[in-house]
């Protein structure tokens, strides 16, 4: 079995158990269930700095991803290669002509597919029903906020992965991404605005700093394209669109996620291949 056919066993094998999974469904109908909520509650005719319509929904619809997604993806992964370890589910999936590597990446490609796939079928629910009802729709926002959302969800799978190949038990697993959470949380732009009024310190290396949060840059990338002039973030706004324009700021909330949680995964996967693993 060449390494394609057996990344892609392992992937089918991801999906058949994570279909069997109440949680998934759970997760499925959540981001089905808001959708449909929002439509029903007349979101759409509400009105947010001048955006109106399916925009009004996408907003809050990004919102909510965010708050969701990242302990999601972190609780349901982190558990995937330590847990097959302490069940001695690695000893079987190893006795078969399958590499690490396969092993490793069919497992994060399987859980992307499964993470993502509800998240976008919302969406593209969203758009169909704007469609029927004769609501116009934004075809950029729908993009560039499919494309934020699937960073968003590749880089907390690279880290879980991570994780999950690094920790010796699911407990250890599971408190190191709920703290790591925390932490991504905790330096969300309202912090940092707090610190640096506190500590007078440079206010541009504070700011940069915060960028550092792959959250913090998939929250200001979503904010900006809405609201091209951040003005919902006050004053911080004037740090970050002074040093990069708006384009620019859109490309960086795409690739530094990505290449972040790629880091993640190839560092996860190289221990993984190094170390002990049953």
């Amino acid at each position: 079995m060449n390494s394609f056919q057996s990344t892609k066993e392992i992937i089918h094998s991801d999906i058949r158990q994570s279909l069997r999974s109440r949680w998934f469904w759970a997760y499925s109908l959540l981001f089905g269930g808001f959708v449909a909520t929002m439509f029903t509650s007349g979101i759409t005719e509400s009105q947010i700095i001048g955006f109106v319509g399916l925009s009004r929904l996408m907003v809050t619809f990004m919102q909510i991803s965010m708050a969701v997604l990242p302990i999601y993806v972190l609780i349901s992964t982190v558990r995937s290669v330590v847990g097959d370890r302490e069940n001695s589910v690695m000893e079987y999936v190893l006795s078969l002509p399958i590499s690490f590597s396969s092993y490793f990446w069919g497992k994060l490609l399987g859980r992307f597919l499964i993470i993502y796939t509800p998240v976008f079928i919302a969406l593209v629910g969203a758009v169909i029903w704007a469609l029927i009802t004769n609501i116009e729709v934004p075809w950029d926002l729908f993009f560039l906020y499919s494309i934020l959302l699937a960073t968003l969800v590749f880089f907390f799978l690279g880290l879980s992965m991570y994780i999950s190949a690094r920790a010796s038990s699911q407990e250890i697993a599971v408190s190191t991404a709920f703290i790591i959470w925390l932490i991504l949380v905790a330096f969300i732009d309202l912090i940092l605005i707090g610190i640096m009024l506190k500590m007078r310190g440079n206010p541009e290396l504070i700011i940069g700093i915060g960028m550092l949060n792959p959250l913090q840059v998939f929250r200001t990338g979503s904010l900006i394209l809405f609201d091209p002039k951040l003005t919902v973030m006050g004053t911080a706004s004037y740090y970050v669109l002074d040093t990069v324009s708006r384009e620019v700021f859109i490309i960086f909330s795409i690739i530094y996620p990505l290449g972040l949680g790629f880091l993640f995964a190839f560092l996860g996967n190289r221990y993984f291949n190094r170390n002990d693993v049953v």
